[in-house]
């Protein structure tokens, strides 16, 4: 498979990938909210969820067994198991659009959006919403607001998250090659886990940055070690802080079967590993979306050469999207920003 020459896209998130928009809204009060990335026409999907604490909806039929082949949304959520409910705002807005799945010759459609949560619950908002959460409206809005425009950090499914002993967020990344293939991530990172090494203001995702795209500290002098310290170190466990999961979409713009697109999720997990530890733990609920919009055909031969290519990439997008989602990221209430205590 020829790429050519890889750059970071012009934007450095995932509207690089043609043909997808992004969407967010949030509730400031309650310090949560919603993200929803948007493909301009049915896109074929695929998932995987890691974490032992997962939050998800519609991801069964992601199974590449199953009859439906495609979706029209992909919707992340702050708001625990209260924020699933969001995704049935953005397919009331998909439906009312004519956009969904389609029987026969029925004028109904059932609009397809798998969804994943985070656990923002703990952040000090007002979560007194008694009978009515917001993320039925917060997932219409952030349709209504959908573009290629993207806020990053306190933005979306970001604004209440908490990264280890930092304040969480949006974060994206991008990879684009000189022969037209583009991958890219959108990440709401909120893990248990810590996304720098123990003892510095170095990001574990370091060697995978582009052009100073997270401050550009690179690795410690002596990067080594780090095996024999806590591995807890700088995590919620010594941070006292609550909630949990880092959630995303990679987008690709390749044609993939959803076969295909399970497995780049798979690979695109080792992302968060690059830039998380300790990751995939009992109290989170990590989990990929993977998105293929089919504009760049692939070699026929051999495939798994693509595919693996493909993964890496993806891979290397979401380590830097999780980075890059903290150090955007601004205090919010008792949660400090990385940039507040390190600077820029």
């Amino acid at each position: 498979m020829h790429l050519g020459a890889l750059r970071k896209g012009p934007r450095n998130h995932i509207c690089d990938v043609g043909g997808i928009s992004v969407g967010n809204a949030v509730d400031e009060a309650a310090r949560t909210g919603v993200t929803v990335v948007l493909p301009e026409a049915r896109a074929v999907a695929g998932g995987e969820v890691r974490g032992g604490g997962p939050g998800t909806r519609e991801t069964d039929l992601l199974d590449p067994s199953c009859l439906v082949d495609a979706v029209d949304a992909v919707v992340l959520s702050g708001g625990s198991s209260w924020g699933l409910e969001a995704a049935s705002g953005v397919a009331a807005w998909l439906g009312a659009r004519g956009r969904g799945y389609r029987v026969g010759g029925s004028p109904l459609v059932s609009p397809i959006v798998p969804s994943a949560i985070l656990f923002d619950l703990m952040n000090g908002g007002d979560k007194g919403w008694g009978e009515e959460p917001p993320y039925r409206s917060l997932g219409k809005a952030a349709c209504e607001r959908a573009g290629e425009d993207l806020a990053l950090g306190n933005a979306g499914a970001g604004l209440g998250a908490t990264a280890g002993l930092y304040k969480g967020g949006l974060g994206s990344a991008s990879i684009v090659s000189e022969s037209g293939l583009e991958v890219a991530a959108l990440m709401a990172a909120n893990p248990f886990g810590s996304v720098t090494m123990p003892g510095t203001d170095r990001f574990w995702a370091a060697p995978f940055e582009i052009d100073g795209e997270f401050g550009g500290r690179g690795w410690p002098e002596a990067a080594q070690g780090f095996a024999t310290q806590h591995p807890l170190s700088g995590s919620k466990a010594h941070a006292l802080a609550g909630g949990n999961t880092t959630i995303g979409v990679v987008a690709v713009n390749a044609v993939l079967t959803p076969a295909e697109a399970r497995r780049i999720a798979i690979m695109a997990h080792d992302g968060m590993a690059r830039a998380i530890r300790p990751v995939h733990a009992p109290v989170d609920g990590d989990t990929i979306f993977v998105l293929a919009t089919g504009a760049y055909p692939l070699d026929p031969a051999p495939r798994h050469t693509a595919l693996s290519i493909i993964g890496a990439l993806a891979a290397d997008c979401v380590a830097r999207a999780i980075a890059r989602a903290v150090y955007e990221a601004e205090t919010l209430g008792e949660t400090i920003a990385w940039r507040e205590r390190h600077g820029h």
